[in-house]
């Protein structure tokens, strides 16, 4: 059972890099198959999320090759997350002695308390620098995860979950000014 991303909540996105690598020197691709096959999600998102992940590189000049430059590896897990809001209030509410005289004055206000869970999942698209075998690049989403019946609105969630991940590659060195 996959759950997708809410398309109303927002996606956090980081990223980590080698920063010693060269990474205009990656021109083609290939999907790291041992490790995709270990994603526990159905094959239908991984196609999904692996044809999502092809165009945000085939966008960036990259293409497929059976001796790569990098390999594309991904990577999922989810948790359970717990949200309590106390809805009661304290200020100034109307205090009414019979037949409807009363004033105003302190007082706590009746409310609830409100305890949602979600479930927050998280996507990570692992670029592996064929050549040395060592991880050159990492884009990591994170959002609130849902059942999604329409598969259309679930293909489009998951391009654009990628997209947002995908936008951190190639990364750009900072410069500091001392």
């Amino acid at each position: 059972m996959f759950l997708i991303l809410i398309s109303c909540s927002s996606v956090d996105v980081y990223s980590d890099f080698d920063k010693n690598t060269d990474f205009s020197n990656f021109k083609t691709y290939a999907f790291y198959k041992k490790g995709i096959d270990k994603v526990e999600i159905s094959d239908l998102d991984k196609r999904r999320i692996l044809r999502a992940i092809e165009n945000e590189l085939h966008a960036k000049g990259m293409v497929v090759s059976e001796n790569p430059d990098v390999l594309v590896n991904i990577f999922t897990k989810s948790s359970e997350k717990i949200d309590v809001y106390n809805n009661s209030y304290m200020g100034w509410y109307p205090w009414y002695y019979g037949y409807g005289y009363g004033y105003f004055g302190p007082g706590y206000g009746f409310g609830y308390m409100n305890v949602s869970t979600s479930t927050e999942g998280t996507l990570f698209i692992d670029l592996i620098d064929a050549r040395k075998k060592e991880l050159a690049w990492q884009g990591i989403g994170t959002g609130l995860l849902s059942y999604e019946k329409n598969i259309d609105k679930k293909e489009a969630r998951i391009n654009e979950f990628v997209a947002k991940i995908m936008t951190a590659y190639p990364p750009k060195l900072e410069t500091v000014n001392d």
